[in-house]
């Protein structure tokens, strides 16, 4: 068993697998492929050195492999066995603790520097009292890190050196977690400073704010520091701290955070209950008091901040009592911090933070629900589990195990906080920040999480801990409200004056609760689960004022939808005669009518415009735009939604308001006519036993659907004999027609002949019948050789195969020269079992997976799209990316099945550039097939035969060991260029889709690299019958033929005519030793060469192979060096017509 290691500094990143395009002739996959098939004899295989990079079991001599096991091994084992899944498992998480915990000499040095730090702090001077609102004496180069609004303010302020400098936090206790070491240092304030009513009106926390003003002058001139600048402690901005880093190598070492905070016991506890208000509304608002005797709101969060001041030292000691001697908890805390970092739960204000999941831990401890002598994992499990099974939006939990009756009960908080959690004073709410949907969120994954443990899959570790979940790739929609200042119109229209009194003006803070309920109510059964994303607020410069809540970049939303529910246009609400009907109009606005029904009832109704598959999945769209532009005044202009932007790269030429799914059910009904036709034929010697379809439209997969030809007579020559059509010379090539192959099989019989030949000569007469009877029964146009039978039905072409069951097991038939016979794959049968067989079952796998996720099409066909885009489509088969598409849905962990095309595919570009192609397969395992048992099997004779097979190796239950979709291709280079290709185009499209200002031009990542090709032949666009289905689609083109009236056309069409697939395949036999040709069939206009790097190597002088070559003399002898110009020269006059220019790049290569 090999350790896999990543870098620290990496801990939290995908792992790329190569840099630069540059790499995409370096043999980085060697040692896999075809090479290996050579190596025939068993004894010659053994011998061979075992393959780079590829995965070897560790060799022990025979003393080793049956000495007894020592004591301490029998109880690793025994301790293994109890405390984890696997010794795997165990291996896995002890080294990423190792990865994931500070050193021992970081150690010593962050600790020198905290004594430097103490010194410094203690040595600063003190300032003479002024009134709050007197703050002259502040040093010109710094500024209050507050918003003092409103400015006026009773109360006086000195500076004094603080009482007490003390450690606080995860630093002390061990569980704190890189690469960011943060370690914080609470300053205690001297009494002095402080006065009785310091709890009001953010008296505490301006003279916090001034403190550390003063403090940041003085230590910004000290030289130990590299950086001096302040932040806001969790997103909060009435408590900024002050960052201290050091100077020079150990610049990124550490960040140690100041903390002011008042002595203990100096603030009464029982004016800082959730139901007391500490902010007066004549003060807040300007406004003289209400002479009503109304009462003033309460101020829960506000009163929260001032408690959390006063408690870190006890949360400390606490903590380092429970977690101080078990390593068990320790570590599990350190892999909690790992799950909510890889999650982003743990970002920005409201986060659910490490210090979090600290308390958590030791409220299970307290309620036995987790033992001190517990493992790492068993603590991460138990954890998970009580947070997926436990809703503290309900029930609200509590450390505080006192029973006095002057503390306030728990229904009080529930009553002023979202989330409930007290501390053991039963006075602080520990989840204050922490809103509903965040806490829905933690719950939500920790149920995945835990579905995903008790599944014990082999790769368990690798996604709970190890893969990234960022929130555009994680949920299905995307929304950015931004400018953020228009959320402050939103909190005035839904009066929300009491909540921006208590959040000190933050109407971001303010808003979120309320804004998210509305979006939550009006989704209903389209939403499984909002989340909301606020990134951190940066850091700023102390001579800076402090940044406003409109700077803090965006609200970012994210919907994870339910296929059910997603498509629905209605929204139907109560009967007109129920009270209930009013508070519908009232919800939706001018959108709700009344409508009849068919069973006769008048109900309140929404309904939306959506006409297209792509337009329903949009919807929630609608929804969001109209709630937030009626309820809260947000107009549409600042709602950027990304839900569809990718939409259009598959879209037809004129239906830009369809991504194609309509079109493809169009054609996958005509099939269904067709087969029920081929069902009912009379007059076939062999009734048809299956009809079954095999290729990409038939399992909605096809990039681009074919629609209905009727081909205009102008641009062809007819051919009456044959009732055909050839195209015309002075026309532009016209439109590209694909038939859709149908393998039609018959029943058995024993009339059939035995000998290869003459099955394929009974099968040439049984297609040419069944045109005739096609043609007589159905008047169908039909057209037979002697391989397959094109019928023309509703204006799409189908290809009709028959096939022999029999006959992949005649062509293996091999006769030895004593006359026996014997069994052996031989291309040709491997080949027709693949076309009959295995491929109509795929297809028709494919074709129900469909049914279950209905944005399967839509991941399948962009991946296809960018794949082709990137010139590769040549080297991946049709079957190979829909497999991979497949594994999407079939296997989503850590994520859910995708919803929308646009998450589904980059996953796909994630899953390309992250997964270990060369020590796994990829396992699809279509309608879940195979069992556990079953895979594992796989998986280990994986790697007894990886040198016989394939680079990219793809098994489903029907394939478990040839990997059939990837014999062809691709080479370990095309692959290694797809996976850096795939690494560089997803942090990319990522940025442009999280950009709050709109994504920008979306088709960047799908424009391919030409840089790196040594020749370009660029094509003329007269002679490209798919142009327009160019990423960069022409504006104009030129007309292919097809008449716009679909109707009834007598004349087959020209099927599979293309030019610059013609043109390459001359290419290809032509030049195929000396060059790779690249091209994007779907209407590229460049075709990339790049030059093999052997064929530039001087060869001897033979009179047999001159094709290309020229011959020179070097050292006194004659040798052959490719004759480049000649060979440019040969690619233009191979394409004349169809090739506008060879481009040569010739700094790229030299002879």
């Amino acid at each position: 068993m090999t350790k896999k290691r990543h870098s620290a500094s990496k801990a939290f990143l995908p792992p790329r697998m190569g840099e630069g395009a540059a790499g995409m002739m370096e043999p980085a996959l060697e040692g896999t492929g075809k090479e290996g098939k050579k190596a025939s004899s068993r004894k010659r295989t053994l011998a061979e050195p075992p393959a780079k990079g590829l995965l070897q079991p560790v060799k022990l001599s025979r003393a080793e492999l049956y000495k007894e096991p020592t004591n301490e091994e029998l109880n690793h084992l025994r301790e293994t066995e109890i405390l984890f899944h696997s010794s795997l498992l165990r291996l896995q998480v002890e080294e990423l603790l190792k990865e994931v915990r500070l050193s021992e000499k970081k150690k010593d040095r962050i600790d020198a520097f905290l004594r430097e730090v103490n010194q410094r702090v203690v040595r600063v001077p003190s300032v003479p009292e002024t009134e709050l609102t007197d703050q002259a004496w502040l040093p010109a180069g710094v500024r209050v890190p507050l918003h003092q609004v409103p400015y006026a303010v009773k109360g006086c302020f000195r500076f004094l050196p603080p009482a007490q400098v003390t450690v606080v936090g995860s630093y002390l206790l061990g569980t704190c977690i890189r690469p960011d070491i943060n370690v914080d240092v609470a300053l205690t304030m001297p009494r002095e400073i402080l006065q009785d009513k310091d709890g009001l009106n953010q008296r505490y926390f301006r003279k916090r704010a001034l403190y550390l003003a003063h403090l940041a002058h003085h230590l910004a001139q000290d030289p130990l520091f590299g950086s001096v600048c302040f932040s806001y402690t969790n997103g909060c901005h009435l408590k900024p701290s002050l960052l201290l880093r050091p100077r020079g190598k150990d610049e990124r070492l550490v960040t140690v955070r100041l903390h002011p905070c008042p002595p203990p016991d100096f603030f009464r506890p029982c004016r800082l209950l959730p139901t007391k208000n500490n902010v007066r509304s004549a003060w807040y608002r300007g406004q003289s008091p209400a002479g009503d005797g109304s009462p003033e709101p309460p101020t829960p969060h506000y009163n929260t901040w001032v408690l959390q001041d006063t408690a870190l030292e006890s949360h400390l000691q606490l903590l380092s009592t429970m977690l101080g001697s078990a390593q068990g908890l320790k570590d599990g805390v350190a892999l909690l911090k790992v799950w909510l970092r890889q999650r982003e739960l743990d970002k920005g204000q409201g986060g659910f933070t490490g210090f979090l999941v600290s308390m958590l831990v030791v409220f299970l401890v307290s309620t036995h629900k987790i033992h001190t002598t517990m493992s790492g994992y068993q603590v991460l499990r138990s954890v998970l589990q009580f947070l997926a099974t436990t809703d503290l939006t309900v029930n609200g939990i509590s450390l505080c195990l006192s029973s006095d009756p002057s503390l306030p009960a728990l229904a009080d908080f529930h009553q002023a906080f979202s989330v409930v959690f007290l501390d053991s004073s039963g006075r602080l709410n520990l989840c204050a920040d922490v809103t509903a949907s965040t806490y829905h969120q933690v719950q939500y994954e920790a149920r995945l999480s835990m579905t995903l443990l008790d599944s014990r899959a082999d790769d368990g570790f690798q996604l709970l801990l190890m893969t990234p979940k960022p929130m555009i790739r994680a949920f299905d929609h995307v929304l950015h409200l931004h400018p953020l200042s228009r959320l402050q119109a939103a909190c005035h229209r839904l009066k929300l004056w009491p909540e921006l009194q208590d959040n000190g003006g933050d109407y971001v803070s303010a808003a979120l609760g309320p804004l998210t309920t509305l979006l939550e109510q009006g989704l209903g059964t389209r939403l499984k689960l909002l989340a909301h994303s606020r990134p951190p607020v940066p850091e700023w410069g102390i001579s800076q004022d402090p940044p406003k809540h409109k700077d803090s970049g965006s609200l970012t939303l994210g919907l994870l939808l339910r296929p059910e529910g997603l498509t629905s246009v209605l929204e139907l609400g109560p009967e007109a005669d129920q009270p209930e009907a009013a508070k519908f109009r009232q919800f939706w606005g001018f959108r709700s009518e009344l409508r009849r029904f068919q069973d006769g009832a008048i109900r309140e109704a929404v309904v939306w415009e959506a006409a297209s598959m792509s337009q329903k999945r949009l919807i929630p769209h609608q929804v969001v735009t109209h709630l937030l532009a009626l309820h809260t005044d947000i107009p549409e202009t600042c709602v950027h939604y990304v839900g569809g932007p990718l939409d259009a790269l598959i879209q037809g030429l004129k239906q830009t308001s369809s991504t194609g799914e309509e079109a493809l059910a169009v054609a996958v009904c005509c099939y269904d006519d067709l087969s029920r036709l081929l069902w009912g034929l009379e007059g076939l010697p062999l009734t048809v036993s299956a009809v079954q379809g095999a290729h990409p439209v038939l399992r909605y997969t096809e990039v681009f659907p074919p629609t209905p030809v009727r081909p205009a007579s102008s641009f062809y020559e007819p051919l009456q004999e044959r009732s055909s059509l050839l195209p015309r010379l002075d026309k532009p090539c016209p439109a590209y027609v694909e038939p859709m192959t149908v393998v039609c099989h018959l029943e058995g019989s024993g009339q059939w002949p035995q000998d290869a030949e003459a099955v394929q000569r009974v099968r040439a007469a049984f297609q040419l019948r069944l045109a005739e009877l096609l043609t007589q029964q159905h008047g169908l146009q039909c057209r037979a050789t002697a391989t397959h039978t094109d019928v023309l039905k509703d204006g799409f072409v189908f290809r009709i195969r028959i096939a022999y069951q029999r006959e992949p097991q005649i062509l293996k038939e091999v006769q030895s020269p004593e006359g026996m016979i014997s069994l052996r794959d031989t291309p040709a049968s491997l080949r027709l079992e693949r076309d009959t067989r295995q491929l109509p079952l795929l297809t028709s796998a494919l074709h129900g997976l469909q049914q279950q996720h209905p944005a399967f099409s839509g991941v399948a066909r962009l991946a296809k799209r960018w794949v082709r885009a990137q010139l590769l489509g040549e080297d991946f088969t049709d079957e190979s990316l829909d497999l991979v598409a497949a594994a999407l849905f079939l296997h989503p962990e850590p994520f859910t099945p995708p919803s929308s095309p646009q998450v589904g595919f980059l996953r796909f570009l994630y899953l390309v550039s992250t997964f270990d192609w060369k020590n796994n397969p990829l396992i699809v395992n279509l309608n879940n097939e195979l069992t556990v048992e079953e895979q594992v099997e796989i998986r280990s004779g994986f790697l007894a035969a990886r040198t016989q097979l394939p680079v990219m190796v793809i098994v489903t239950p029907q394939d478990r060991k040839h990997s059939v979709w990837t014999q062809d291709g691709p080479s370990a280079q095309i692959l290694q260029q797809l996976v850096v290709l795939a690494a560089e185009a997803l942090p990319m499209l990522e940025k442009q889709l999280m950009d709050p200002r709109g994504p920008g031009d979306i088709r960047t990542v799908f424009r391919p690299p030409l840089d790196i090709y040594d020749v370009l032949i660029r094509l003329s666009p007269r002679h490209i019958p798919r142009h327009r289905q160019a990423v960069d689609s022409p504006a104009a083109s030129f007309c292919r033929g097809l008449l716009s009236q679909p109707g009834p056309s007598s004349l087959m069409p020209v099927l599979g005519y293309d030019p610059p697939q013609l043109y390459l395949m001359q290419l290809r036999e032509a030049f195929g030793d000396l060059a790779l040709f690249f091209y994007d069939q779907h209407g590229g206009e460049v075709i990339g060469v790049l030059w093999k790097p052997t064929s530039f190597q001087p060869q001897p002088f033979k009179a047999s192979s001159t094709k290309g070559r020229m011959v020179m003399s070097r050292g006194g002898e004659l040798v052959m060096v490719p004759n480049v110009e000649a060979i440019l020269e040969d690619f233009a006059v191979l394409g004349e017509g169809l090739v506008q220019t060879v481009e040569a790049r010739s700094e790229r290569w030299t002879v």
